[in-house]
């Protein structure tokens, strides 16, 4: 039976997929006639760097060790940095529908990193569940109805968009070990304080120049679209990532990037823009099959358990 901590780990990991999903088109529909895909970089660094470094003046301080600054340095750099300076100018470049199904290789990236870096064994069961859950997520993709607007992409954003996932990935698998010393708010207060000093030299007067805020008259729903994105895309996910990793192996975070699709979908389905079919049934049963199989595999405890059980026999 799963532990409450667990089932914790896999409701903020869901929640902040969710977001994610949400994100996508979002960001899509703002960049670049709304705000350049820098200056959205910028100012989702700047806003979440404020925002963690608010909230912990109301959590207990914990004191980084110099040698995990390090790391926290590395992590930023692959998680928010890089990633996200790949992905909006690559989401400016191709379509969402390209986009979702590159986000399906995240998983395998993190299955390889968490073998090679965290010595996590490569079962049978938990391969089977990462290719089942990719099947779902790209049968999904591949059988949605697209207009030709939203299939226009290109390979140089695609191309962005594939090593900003693998960074991605890296960032995943080395803020694990953290995860477990460190609060959430701590790891992310040094990551996006790292983020927005690299990012504001080059970034800070596109960010300036956004249209957004040099409208005569507001447009409050362009604002509020900028506000998801800052808010719901990025502090309060980023938050959520590292209290998952916290209770679940980086293999089980990453599957639930093949949820973004399906909630991509459903939105789409509520919204009046697509309709049901058994496909997407048939996806969504695939995708959450493989999550299911990646839970259940064993993990480098329950090897190492296992071992030392057969040698004291």
């Amino acid at each position: 039976m799963m532990s409450n901590e667990k089932l914790k780990g896999h409701g903020l990991i869901l929640l902040a997929n969710i977001f994610f999903a949400i994100n996508i088109s979002v960001s899509k529909s703002l960049i670049p006639s709304h705000v350049s895909p820098e200056a959205l970089t910028l100012l989702r660094s700047l806003f979440a760097c404020v925002m963690f470094w608010l909230t912990s003046f109301f959590v207990k301080y914990e004191k980084v060790a110099w040698k995990d600054l390090g790391l926290l340095f590395i992590c930023s750099l692959c998680g928010i940095t890089l990633n996200q300076s790949l992905f909006m100018s690559g989401l400016n470049l191709t379509s969402p529908v390209d986009a979702s199904i590159i986000a399906t290789a995240g998983p395998i990236y993190v299955m390889l990193l968490a073998a090679f870096i965290l010595k996590e064994p490569i079962t049978k069961q938990k391969t089977f569940g990462v290719l089942i859950g990719l099947a779902g997520a790209v049968t999904l993709i591949l059988t949605a109805s697209h207009t030709d607007s939203e299939s226009s992409s290109g390979m140089g954003g695609n191309l962005r968009i594939v090593i900003s996932n693998m960074l991605y990935s890296v960032y995943v698998v080395l803020s694990r070990p953290l995860s477990q010393k460190y609060s959430a708010v701590t790891i992310m207060k040094w990551m996006f304080l790292f983020a927005t000093i690299l990012l504001l030299p080059f970034m800070y007067q596109t960010a300036l120049d956004t249209p957004a805020f040099h409208r005569e008259v507001w447009n409050w729903t362009e604002l509020s679209a900028i506000f998801y994105v800052l808010m719901f895309a990025t502090f309060i996910p980023y938050l959520m990532i590292p209290m998952s990793l916290k209770r679940l192996r980086p293999t089980t975070v990453s599957m639930y990037n093949y949820i973004q699709p399906i909630i991509a979908s459903l939105l789409a389905i509520m919204v009046g823009q697509d309709h049901f079919t058994l496909w997407k049934l048939f996806s969504a049963v695939l995708v959450f099959t493989g999550v299911y199989l990646v839970t259940q595999s064993k993990s480098r405890a329950d090897v190492e358990r296992e071992q030392q059980q057969q040698s004291s026999h």
